[in-house]
Order: C-alpha cells, then sequence, then structure tokens
C-alpha cells in the first residue's frame, strides 16, 4: 500500500513501537526484496497512548475517540497537549493533562496579545532559533523546541520586544502553534461560571457606568465578579478588554 502511494522508496514511515519488530522488519524485507533498492531512510516508532497512567483498551472502558476529546478541548491545545511529549515516549491522557496543556498554551498567547506580530522568515543565526532547530533536528525534540518557545514568551512579557514576539510566532508557527488572533483565542477559552461574552460585555459595561458615577465600590464588586468566573480585565487607553484565564 504505502510503495503504491508513495513510491518503492520514500522518507519517514512511522508506526507504533510494538510494530517495529516483526512487522516492519518484515515489510523492509518484502520491500527492499521486490524493488531491490532501499525501502525508507528514517523510521519513528511512537510511544502508546495511556489513560490516567493505565494502557487504553475496550476492556477496562476507558477508550476514547479524537471526536470526543474535540468535543471537550480546542484543536490546539489537543495538538499542543501532543507535541509537548516526545513522539517515541508514552503519552499520558487525563483531562488535568489537557487543562494544563490548554494554561500552557495560553501563556504564549497572553505573551503575544497586543504586539501586532506576524510569522515569517526566521533568522536561524539568532541564538534562540538556533537552539530551536537544533532541537528539532535532534529526533523530533520537541520538548525542547517547546521550552525555546516558552524562553521567548518571557521575554516577550518582561521587554515587550516586537522582535522577540515576531521570533516566538514564527517558531510556533513550524509547530503549528499559536497563529490566531491572541484576543481571539484567550475569549474563546471555555466558558466559567456561567457568563458568554454577551453577558461579559454586559458587566462590563455596568462597571465603566459605575466607575464614571465614582460608585468604585460596585466597579470592584463587578471586577470580582468576573474573576471569580475566570475573567481577567485589563483596562487600557482604548477601553477594558476581557481574556478568560
Amino acid at each position: 500500500m504505502s510503495s503504491s502511494l508513495l513510491g518503492p522508496h520514500f522518507d519517514i514511515h512511522g508506526g507504533g513501537q510494538d510494530l517495529q519488530f516483526p512487522h516492519h522488519e518484515n515489510e523492509i524485507a518484502q520491500s527492499e526484496g521486490a524493488y531491490g533498492c532501499r525501502f525508507v531512510n528514517y523510521w519513528m516508532h511512537n510511544g502508546f497512548v495511556r489513560v490516567d497512567n493505565e494502557k487504553m483498551s475496550k476492556s477496562l472502558g476507558n477508550f476514547f475517540t479524537v471526536r470526543e476529546v474535540l468535543a471537550k478541548y480546542d484543536p490546539e491545545v489537543v495538538r499542543f497537549f501532543i507535541i509537548r511529549a516526545h513522539y517515541r515516549s508514552p503519552l499520558n491522557y487525563s483531562d488535568q493533562h489537557l487543562d494544563d496543556a490548554r494554561q500552557a498554551l495560553t501563556r504564549l498567547y497572553t505573551a503575544l496579545k497586543g504586539m501586532n506580530a506576524e510569522a515569517g522568515a526566521v533568522d536561524w543565526d539568532d541564538p534562540r532559533a538556533r537552539r530551536f532547530r537544533e532541537a528539532m533536528n535532534d529526533d523530533f525534540n520537541t520538548p525542547e523546541a517547546v521550552a525555546v518557545l516558552f524562553e521567548l514568551a518571557n521575554e516577550v512579557n518582561k521587554t515587550r520586544s516586537p522582535e522577540g514576539a515576531r521570533l516566538l510566532k514564527s517558531l510556533a508557527a513550524v509547530l503549528g502553534l499559536v497563529q490566531r488572533d491572541p484576543s481571539a483565542y484567550l475569549q474563546a477559552l471555555p466558558a466559567v461560571g456561567g457568563l458568554d461574552a454577551a453577558r461579559i460585555e454586559q458587566l462590563i459595561a455596568e462597571r465603566a457606568a459605575a466607575r464614571s458615577a465614582r460608585n468604585f465600590a460596585e466597579s470592584d464588586r463587578i471586577r470580582k465578579e468576573l474573576l471569580d468566573a475566570g475573567i481577567t480585565l485589563e483596562d487600557t487607553p482604548q477601553g477594558t478588554i476581557w481574556r478568560r484565564s
């Protein structure tokens, strides 16, 4: 099947660790015997998915589908959760780990908020970009590559450097991450406390009216109500903006 679609020789072949022997060794022997050339340049054998530290199994009742996961989590959060682990390592799935991934991804988007950064060509002579590339060239070491992204995010948070923000977004693009508008992503996080966007905007307007009337007690009450519901407000010269925590 692979040869009919990709030809007798291609670059990368993937599969689970349990297929390395004898399945893939037999596949190599049969394909190279049939075509008389090297079959595949690189083999990438991924670790197993575990659920709460147990093997995923229908018999254990801990089996789930991608559709079920995406009904609860943003696809980019799932992608980030997978990328944070090395592909050869076991991937331990749990709602807690997905929630942790969502919070971590939110940190990257928060760093880029208000920076108007666009992904572009990467200066690979930059020491941070060089570390990112070295990690990716080291057997697709995505955990180390992601660590570089967080270093950049910390720098951007401190300095608000446009160059750092552009590099962060450009390197993240290699992994298919952090390419949406930060405000849109942050406001689209799951609702907490039953507050949708319309109700949040209504409360922000009520808070603005209270501040105009110098009713600071009411203003503080509304801010606390939103904060308790997982909504963080930021007062800027252009008005109040919000994000889900």
